[in-house]
């Protein structure tokens, strides 16, 4: 038998003219004793690299003229995104050309309180809900205009009996959901709600169908409770009350049973519905009441914007974010939003404009080669490697806050500390000989089953 040494071209050829040499490497950890010193620096190298093009920030749409309180984002359309201000005023944005395409200057009196959009993708209609205990249709093809050459004329509207919070729509059937001082179950062919719902609430701050579990929705009210709804039986499932009260709901679109809540205690709480007599983790970095919460579509990571003027990014299985944006002309944040391709991050804040901002700050759009592929891919690969040694962790987690949040946080940590050593005396002298509260179970008051 004869064995012949054969190699692939491909090993040893250049892609292009001004590519470099390939030259063949024995990988022989033996010929390379200084191979894990070569790979700290290079990972070094790298996660000061990655801070020093960390350039978040994209773009601010202008436009509003009061304070951008509701966003939606459309599955069917990744480009438009439709939001809602204090003025009474909706706007459908283009986030390819950063402009206005579609507006409704006086949709409302008053504030608009929510928007969602109706799914299937067959319609570019969307619902809008405000203070005004109404329900009205749009659309961006469909609606007329009126008289004055501006203003679009509604393609159907539902009058209710409370101001209403929220709205949302199923995800595949002709319902919505609306929020005020109780859940109300409407068809899209009826004038009148055909189901209420409500537990015990004086007002529901939010409501959120479940696109998964399509028959379940959630709710979050003054009473601090968030309270879990079945369509199929139009009866209660679960209901939690906390320390304070919530001001958010979001789904996780990959795991149906799992859900984000922004509470007023400054903490994310991460739940799930089977078992909700603990938080699946706290997320706590924000030194400020959570205004709003909402998954990434992988659901591995979330975005929260705060009363602080902050908007983070975090990882669903870790405590503390993994990134904080800031401007220094931004306001109060009331709603956030990942888009659906996973690159971008929306936030709206009381200051009246929309911020476009990058989901990882020094990423790059765009086509890339497959040697920067590679060599991107091989940078984070180190930076994992060595994420734990304190030099490359130090420049990893670096981040320049406003002196605002990094007093306020100081303080806070001070009173956690001192809050913990007295629970811990109190424990160490108390006869009964109660267990440690995880920190999981703090914030929960009680969970009630029907």
């Amino acid at each position: 038998k004869i064995k012949a040494l054969s190699r692939s071209t491909a090993e040893y050829t250049r892609e292009t003219k001004s590519d470099i040499q390939k030259l063949p490497r024995n990988i022989d950890p033996e010929l390379h004793p200084l191979e894990r010193a070569r790979e700290y620096k290079r990972a070094l190298n790298a996660a000061k690299l990655e801070r020093m093009f960390a350039k978040p920030f994209l773009a601010s749409l202008s436009g509003h003229i009061d304070g951008v309180y509701a966003m939606a984002k459309n599955p069917w359309d990744l480009d438009s995104v439709v939001t809602g201000s204090g003025d009474g005023e909706l706007r459908m944005w283009s986030l390819s050309s950063q402009e206005t395409v579609w507006r409704a200057p006086e949709a409302h009196r008053g504030i608009v309180k929510g928007v969602c959009n109706i799914p299937g993708g067959e319609t570019d209609r969307f619902l809008s809900v405000g203070t005004d205990k109404l329900v009205k249709v749009w659309s961006r093809s469909e609606s007329a205009v009126a008289s004055d050459g501006i203003t679009p004329e509604t393609v159907a509207t539902y009058t209710g009996k409370h101001a209403f919070s929220g709205i949302d729509h199923h995800r595949n059937r002709p319902l919505f959901a609306t929020s005020s001082s109780l859940i109300e179950i409407w068809d899209v062919d009826r004038s009148e709600p055909i189901t209420n719902l409500t537990w015990g609430a004086d007002t529901i701050n939010t409501v959120k169908m479940n696109q998964t579990e399509v028959n379940v929705l959630a709710t979050c009210g003054t009473d601090r409770s968030i309270i879990l709804y079945d369509l199929r039986t139009n009866s209660p499932l679960a209901k939690l009350v906390m320390t304070l009260s919530t001001n958010a709901i979001s789904w996780n679109p990959m795991e149906a049973f799992m859900f984000a809540t922004a509470n007023e205690d400054h903490n994310v709480y991460t739940f799930d519905m089977r078992k909700m007599d603990h938080a699946v983790n706290v997320l706590r970095d924000h030194v400020s009441a959570v205004m709003d919460v909402d998954y990434s579509p992988t659901g591995q990571e979330l975005v929260s914007g705060s009363y602080d003027r902050s908007v983070r990014l975090w990882d669903v299985n870790k405590g503390h974010s993994r990134d904080i944006y800031h401007a220094k002309r931004m306001q109060r944040v009331f709603c956030v939003k990942y888009t659906l391709d996973n690159n971008y991050v929306l936030s709206g804040s009381d200051d009246s404009n929309l911020r476009l901002w990058r989901a990882r700050a020094s990423q790059r759009m765009g086509a890339k080669s497959n040697r920067e592929r590679s060599a991107i891919e091989y940078a984070d690969k180190l930076k994992d490697r060595f994420a734990y040694v304190p030099e490359v962790r130090k420049v990893l987690q670096h981040r320049n806050v406003p002196k605002g949040i990094k007093k306020a946080s100081r303080t806070k940590q001070d009173m956690l500390q001192s809050r913990k050593r007295k629970e811990e005396n109190v424990r160490k002298h108390d006869k009964s000989g109660k267990d440690r509260v995880p920190e999981r179970k703090k914030a929960i008051l009680g969970v009630t089953s029907k």
